[in-house]
Order: C-alpha cells, then structure tokens, then sequence
C-alpha cells in the first residue's frame, strides 16, 4: 500500500480496483496528474472525471452537502456518485462545464484504506479508453492502458464487479435531483 501512496504522491496514475469497476485514478488536486489521466483515456477535456472519498468529512470538507444527498446516501443499494455545486480545492480541470464535481463516498476496503493513507481525494474514471466498455474485472483491461499508467494494483484481480459503475444523481443545494445514471 505504502508504494502505491508514494506513486499517487509524486503525480502517478493508478489502475485500481473501486467499489464498481476498474478504475484508472490520481490524486485529484495533482492537475499535472489530472491532466495526465485526460491524456490516457484520449478523453475530451469537457468531460468531467469523477472522484472518491473515503469519509463524510472528507466529503464535507470539499462540498456543502444537501440533506438530500445524505439520505440518498444511506439509502442507495448500490454505489451511488452525487454531483455537487461549488467543490472547494480541487482543480478547475476536474469540474464540469457547470462548475459541479461528481464525489462518490466509497464503501470498499482498499480504497478507503488508499485514500486515508493518500490523505486526498482519488480520481476515478474507468480503466478504458474513452467510448470503450468499461472494465467489470483487471482482465478486461486492454494492456495498452496497463502500459501508460504507472502502476497497476496487485488486489482484486481476479474478482468481477457486481456493478458496471454507480448511479449518478445531480442535486442542487436547493435539494432538487435529477438522476443522469439510473
């Protein structure tokens, strides 16, 4: 774990394991690394990249966080990413067109333990090439991606997602939601 930490640390990209699919990640106020990830994925710069926290005060302290959003939270049977208004400390390159930034609060082991270790938010985009099926087990990921990040997670390998990504629900501080993925 401590070497995987120090790759995040110095502005490498991962392959990971998430509570959904394989993701490809960095330490999201690493813009360097932001835009790195951009590069790999041959992914369009106005298609925002979501991130994952490992707790409710690490989500607090980068968004305000409607009471709707909780509740959805503790309800979700599966994982579920919220898009929010007016992230604090993250890099422009991460948001939306709109200013928003889609956070997931894990519910996995590994990326807990990564992120708390990391002591920063992680990326998370799907470990394919932008408009590919994304990867539901470490085999399903073309070596190509493999080849450009920097290090590729040795756990999970063999394990195949139940969830072919989260639900994702935007929700103003008004407490409106619209789903965008059921």
């Amino acid at each position: 774990m401590e070497n995987i930490v120090q790759i995040l640390k110095s502005g490498g990209i991962i392959v990971y394991p998430t509570d959904t699919i394989w993701g490809i990640g960095c330490d999201a106020t690493n813009i360097e690394a932001v835009n790195k990830i951009f590069e790999i994925k041959k992914r369009e710069k106005n298609k925002s990249m979501i991130i994952l926290v490992e707790s409710e005060k690490r989500l607090q302290d980068l968004v305000d966080v409607p009471e709707m959003a909780w509740e959805i939270i503790d309800l979700s049977e599966k994982p579920v990413t919220i898009v929010y208004e007016n992230p604090r400390g993250l890099p422009k390159e991460l948001l939306a067109e709109d200013g928003s930034i889609g956070i997931r609060l894990v519910k996995n082991d590994f990326c807990k333990r990564l992120i708390t270790k990391l002591n920063k938010p992680l990326v998370s985009t799907s470990a394919n090439f932008s408009g590919e099926k994304s990867p539901l087990k470490f085999s399903d990921i073309s070596q190509e991606i493999i080849d450009l990040v920097d290090y590729a997670v040795e756990e999970d390998r063999e394990k195949v997602s139940q969830y072919s990504g989260s639900s994702v629900i935007k929700i103003w501080s008004d407490n409106r939601i619209k789903v965008l993925r059921e």
